[in-house]
């Protein structure tokens, strides 16, 4: 019997919500699975339209260079539409919603 995928759980706020994510899926596609929709357009992360603020936590990218200054990076924006939680995260998504 192969182990569960690990999770985190992840806060999106103002909304209230914690979802459990899984490391290996983006923070976006967990958030649709879950019914929490976010703001979202091209999920390759260059639009930069699904950008929010981590207030706690850390993520890795599923590409090398997202659509983030190394300044934004450093303040703690994210794109959720690539980013993998690699610990458990608070999120701050003024737009988020229940589907």
């Amino acid at each position: 019997m192969a182990d569960a995928e690990p999770t985190f759980p992840v806060r999106i706020e103002p909304l209230g919500r914690e979802l459990d994510a899984p490391r290996e899926h983006t923070l976006l596609a967990t958030a649709l699975a879950a019914g929490v929709v976010l703001p979202s357009s091209c999920r390759n992360g260059t639009c930069r339209t699904c950008m929010c603020l981590a207030t706690a936590g850390r993520v890795s990218y599923a590409i090398e260079w997202p659509g983030l200054s190394a300044e934004e990076k450093q303040e703690g924006w994210i794109l959720p539409c690539v980013a993998r939680p690699e610990s458990p995260l608070t999120l701050q998504v003024p737009h988020a919603r229940a589907a």
